[in-house]
């Protein structure tokens, strides 16, 4: 069994921090996660268990699975369970944090699967990705600099086979001020229903602001056609958290 039971409670924000640096993911956040991800961002268990029946609704035989900034893992073991039933499937988990590597590579080993997990420490702009049927990129375009989201959009939909999906979830800001306010404050009482501090609240968002540049829907629906996808659909949204499912066209499918 995995040493996931024994992660710790996110308490990295709870005293007052007298400079407060840019949030990195290094081993304190490692030990952390799983509490700070459930903790923070809404419906995240209902993403994973979906996640789980969109690989097996859109996984291809003899393919690979990318899964772009997988942390410990949790998104990886989802894509798992859903191809277990196919043949030939490998995933290809990615992430430029050692420490998530390491950690993440303890979690999977924890549980028995005939799907073999490659472990990737690099950029996800520097993945090659080939013969994919199934791409995971979750709330990780978020923390790539802007002008290079585009490129990795159209490295994916090159790489993958027709009938792929990308499955991208992002925290995004709303299109007018005022519905984004509302957004913002129905999020932060989240954290609070979840025990974070208006304190833990104040500064981690100070130490996340420069590291992650969130966009609209209406940006990530932009880039999402620039790239080649043709049909994109939100399913899954909790205020300012969605996720969008978005399909490469096979030769039968309309353009």
């Amino acid at each position: 069994m995995s040493d996931i039971s024994q992660n710790k409670r996110d308490a990295l924000f709870a005293e007052p921090l007298a400079q407060i640096s840019d949030f990195c993911f290094d081993e304190q956040v490692v030990e952390v996660f799983p509490d700070m991800i459930n903790r923070s961002i809404p419906g995240y268990q209902t993403i994973l268990h979906t996640l789980s029946k969109l690989t097996a609704r859109y996984a291809q035989p003899n393919t690979k699975l990318y899964d772009l900034g997988c942390s410990l893992g949790a998104a990886t073991m989802a894509m798992r369970k859903g191809c277990e039933q196919l043949s030939g499937c490998e995933i290809v988990g990615v992430d430029n944090s050692a420490a998530m590597i390491k950690r993440c590579r303890l979690h999977l080993d924890g549980f028995k699967s005939s799907v073999p997990v490659h472990l990737q420490c690099e950029p996800i702009q520097q993945t090659k990705i080939q013969n994919a049927s199934v791409v995971v990129v979750n709330f990780t375009l978020q923390f790539v600099p802007k002008p290079e989201r585009l490129e990795v959009l159209k490295h994916i939909y090159a790489g993958l086979e027709p009938g792929g999906v990308l499955i991208l979830s992002e925290k995004v800001i709303g299109a007018h001020q005022t519905g984004d306010a509302l957004l913002v404050d129905l999020h932060h009482d989240f954290k609070r229903a979840n025990g974070y501090s208006d304190l833990e609240i104040s500064q981690k968002r100070a130490a996340i602001e420069n590291v992650m540049r969130i966009d609209s829907l209406e940006e990530h629906q932009q880039r999402l056609a620039a790239a080649g996808f043709v049909d994109t659909q939100v399913w899954f949204q909790c205020f300012n958290f969605l996720s969008l499912v978005a399909v490469k066209p096979t030769q039968r499918d309309p353009q």
